[in-house]
């Protein structure tokens, strides 16, 4: 993930605006005393009560952390709640010059009571209302201001009144005559169809009924947004549409590309809290910054591990993810360390999936590869051909990029948890050593073909092949650049000329 280090780093030259609802999220916590006498309900004996904004307060905040500049465009009432969200506003250090407040208007709280770890109740107050007439023209007169003045904007569309078809359709007119970095993430996102916006992130449960092919309760989502990619372009505007699964992870669908996955780590539901507002507001900073959008998606998808990692609510900060980005740099294990962490796994009843290869010029296949290789199990190691394995197979002049780039370059896939190299020709002495559940190999054969199927047989496990896409390999990939003359650059026009 080392390349993605510059793209952090523009982070702070992005002027962000968001706009969407506010709304006060507070903690009364303490410790737990047992069962009431007159019901059985919990007692807790609170003892701390903390104030954090919520919503698009929240993906303001984030703004903050991740060091971008910031403009926040939302409505709050003049009741205590308003004043209390607006504080917990300033103490993030979000500017609340454009928060609008409104007179009798009742701010959305959600009060959670935890008693020691645990999530005991939630009592919500406030109700959606609509904008008086006065304050949309504020809001509407502010809107095209703040847009042109922005980078990027994200939209936190709650449902609450903020959004209402007159603000919407202001945003949309502006979208079209000054285009910006618009993320757009929405319970009803098909109150969007029209706003050509760069991404929408929806949750899976907001796009099932879009979907040509929902699956069951119990069904593989992933595949069913994967498959139904054509039909969500179809109803919305966006040029991208980044789907989350919560704990299965999300899956990206770009116009003109294949649908990218991306994983993340189970957690609880109790700490999913801010994971979305984490997810969208960092892809829309590092597609502004100039990531594509499979490195955005794992991006964001890395603020959001980040998020749901704390037992308590926080923000993913500019430092957190280049923590993240360094953990995830070069995950090269040694081959004994692994298999004590694969025992691990195993232990824990999750399935273990190995596959292994070059991946000398990772190309679409590969990640293809490896994505489907994920979904047949809950951790996958990959195997990695050292470079003396390499020429050993395809001669002096491969491998093109040494073990430790290949290596940095899988690390960036959220797919793979584990990378271990090996010296010899084939993995048999790994899947030996790791006893594998499932055994994928890539590419034209059969299981008569591959020298490790009867090692996998041994220890029980199971051989899958999965064929690459159609012209994607390495090897076709290396044909077309070397029938592509190099362009000379301005100072190495003499060494480009001698190449030649």
């Amino acid at each position: 993930m080392s390349a993605l280090r510059p793209v952090l780093d523009a982070f702070c030259d992005l002027d962000v605006l968001v706009v969407g609802d506010v709304l006060l999220d507070e903690y009364l916590t303490g410790a737990g005393r047992g069962l009431c006498r007159e019901a059985p309900v919990p007692v807790v004996s609170v003892d701390g009560r903390r104030a954090l904004p919520g919503g698009a307060g929240n993906a303001a905040a984030t703004v903050v952390s991740l060091g971008a500049r910031l403009r926040l465009l939302s409505v709050v009432g003049d009741d205590r709640d308003g004043a209390a969200v607006t504080t917990a506003l300033r103490d993030c250090g979000v500017d609340v010059g454009d928060l609008v407040v409104e007179p009798g208007r009742r701010t959305i709280a959600k009060r959670r009571v935890v008693a020691g770890e645990q999530l005991v109740l939630r009592v919500d107050e406030g109700e959606p209302a609509p904008l008086t007439p006065a304050t949309r023209a504020r809001v509407l007169q502010a809107l095209p201001g703040l847009v042109r003045a922005a980078d990027v904007v994200i939209v936190s569309d709650y449902g609450y009144g903020l959004l209402d078809d007159e603000v919407v359709a202001a945003l949309s007119e502006l979208q079209r005559s000054c285009p910006r970095v618009l993320v757009v993430d929405a319970r009803d996102v098909l109150r969007y169809r029209d706003v050509p916006a760069t991404a929408v992130k929806p949750n899976y449960d907001e796009v099932r009924p879009l979907l040509t092919a929902p699956p069951e309760a119990d069904g593989d989502r992933a595949a069913a947004v994967a498959a139904g990619a054509a039909a969500l372009h179809d109803a919305l505007a966006a040029q991208v549409l980044a789907v989350t699964l919560d704990r299965d992870g999300a899956v990206v669908c770009e116009r003109g590309s294949p649908p990218y996955r991306t994983w993340t780590r189970p957690v609880p539901h109790s700490r999913a809290c801010g994971a979305g507002d984490a997810f969208t507001t960092t892809l829309g900073l590092a597609l502004a910054a100039g990531a594509g959008t499979p490195a955005a998606a794992e991006l964001a998808q890395a603020a959001a591990q980040v998020v749901t990692g704390r037992e308590v609510r926080a923000t993913c900060s500019l430092d957190d993810l280049r923590e993240r980005l360094a953990e995830t740099s070069t995950r090269l294990e040694s081959a004994a360390a692994l298999a004590e962490r694969v025992a691990f796994h195993r232990r824990q009843g999750r399935r273990v999936v190995f596959t292994n290869g070059c991946f000398d010029l990772l190309h679409r296949g590969h990640v293809d590869l490896l994505n489907r290789a994920k979904a047949l199990g809950d951790v996958l190691v990959v195997g990695l051909n050292s470079d003396e394995s390499i020429r050993s197979l395809k001669g002096t002049v491969r491998p093109i990029n040494r073990l430790e780039d290949r290596a940095q370059v899988l690390s960036a896939l959220s797919a793979v948890d584990h990378l271990v190299a090996f010296d010899q020709t084939t993995a048999q002495e790994l899947v030996d050593l790791l006893r594998p559940d499932v055994y994928v190999k890539g590419g034209d054969y059969t299981e008569e073909m591959v020298p490790e199927a009867p090692h996998v047989a041994a220890c029980g496990g199971e051989v899958l092949i999965l064929p690459y896409l159609e012209d994607r390999s390495a090897s076709a990939l290396l044909a077309r650049i070397r029938r592509q003359p190099p362009e000379p650059s301005p100072d190495d026009g003499v060494r480009v000329a001698a190449d030649r």
